[in-house]
């Protein structure tokens, strides 16, 4: 495993990328182990132990690994029962995936405007845009940062609705000294490359509620009760629901077990540069009226990504290319789904729009942060953004 350390480390070009996938100690052990036992297939002991990894981090009655986290609230919106022209409320400045669950059901993705402060869906903007059709209201953590919990909750009561957390930031984290992922029904989890623990592509589906674990089991194995047979709970399995392929090799599931075992070192390194990012431009971004990450007091985040608000659109532009120049790869993040071809198809605005989400948009840069970045390369990254003068 050094070898593989060591080649990881030798890659590394004079230019810093925005993210690096994070190569913890056992993923090559664990791979050939799946390899040379014959068994690639899902459901696997690797499956079932990053499964359980999963549960503990996030406190939930039952994980169901899934290829991505785009599968995960596929099922979520499977198991909703979700028929066309119901409507999910959802943050306009999310990704893709989010609506694209609920809008292959035929439900409507109503957008709702984000916070200033976190990014997060503006939880004093719901309640009114709850209808009579309304079925869920969707809560994405951006970076991480938990949205408010405690009133989403009660709308969520208060109009008999689901909630559903898009956890794809917030593995770690927590609000009010309660992990992300178990707040809402149901959470989706990635394990996307660009995520803190990662397998390449994949994903999970937390469930708080027990009642869901039997069908999200068949949903997942394309709507027959084959976990049941191999169990030897029947003597058969058939199609019995409507499902797909949502299960993983245990290939993907070895390597992730890997990463879910290597967290804590993960989150010290991903910490230590985030930490490094806030202290080191709080009084350039003070000086040029550019604002950083904000994580109110009862949320703990997990560092998973460090963005600054430029104050337009042309200072956003102009600093990803000066970071360029200077070989440090910046990049935009999220554009409004309410406007995208497909939002405006599928989906439809709240009432009053959503303008934070389209300043936002324009303004938004993420750097570099990754495991595998060192406090040398952050210093650089730090160096090279002090250079930029906005304007």
């Amino acid at each position: 495993m050094p070898l593989l350390t060591a080649r990881v480390s030798e890659n590394k070009s004079t230019t810093i990328p925005f993210n690096r996938p994070y190569v913890s100690q056992n993923e090559l052990g664990y791979l050939t182990a799946v390899l040379e036992g014959g068994f690639t297939a899902g459901d696997g002991p690797f499956t079932r132990r990053a499964s359980a990894l999963i549960q503990e981090l996030t406190g939930a009655c039952g994980v169901q690994l899934t290829t991505s986290c785009t599968h995960a609230l596929e099922m979520a919106a499977l198991l909703l029962d979700l028929r066309p022209g119901d409507e999910v409320i959802m943050p306009s400045f999310t990704f893709v995936s989010t609506a694209n669950a609920f809008a292959l059901r035929g439900a409507v993705p109503v957008f709702v405007d984000c916070r200033p402060d976190t990014l997060n869906l503006d939880e004093r903007l719901i309640e009114a845009e709850v209808t009579s059709r309304t079925r869920a209201i969707v809560v994405v953590h951006y970076a991480g940062v938990a949205c408010r919990m405690d009133e989403i909750g009660q709308i969520a009561r208060r109009h008999g609705l689901a909630v559903i957390e898009d956890n794809a930031h917030g593995l770690g984290a927590s609000y009010r000294g309660r992990a992300l992922g178990s707040f809402g029904r149901m959470a989706a989890q990635s394990f996307h490359a660009t995520k803190n623990v990662q397998c390449g592509e994949g994903g999970a589906l937390v469930l708080n509620d027990p009642g869901l674990a039997g069908r999200a089991e068949i949903i997942r194995e394309k709507g027959t009760n084959r976990s049941q047979f191999f169990r030897g709970q029947t003597d058969k399995y058939r199609w019995v629901d409507i499902g797909s392929s949502y299960l993983p090799s245990d290939l993907l599931a070895a390597q992730l077990t890997a990463q879910l075992e290597s967290f804590p070192a993960i989150q010290a390194r991903r910490h230590a540069v985030w930490n490094a990012y806030h202290e080191g431009l709080a009084d350039w971004a003070a000086a040029g009226e550019v604002s950083q990450p904000v994580v109110p007091d009862e949320c703990v985040h997990p560092a998973h990504l460090y963005y600054l608000l430029l104050p337009d659109l042309r200072n956003r532009q102009a600093l990803i290319a000066h970071l360029a120049e200077r070989g440090v790869q910046a990049t935009f993040h999220y554009q409004p789904l309410h406007t995208a071809p497909a939002g405006i198809r599928y989906g439809r605005p709240a009432a009053e729009g959503c303008p934070v989400t389209e300043r936002v948009a324009d303004r938004l840069v993420r750097l570099p942060l990754f495991a595998d970045l060192d406090l040398p390369e952050a210093e650089r990254v730090i160096d090279a953004v002090r250079a930029y003068e906005v304007v």
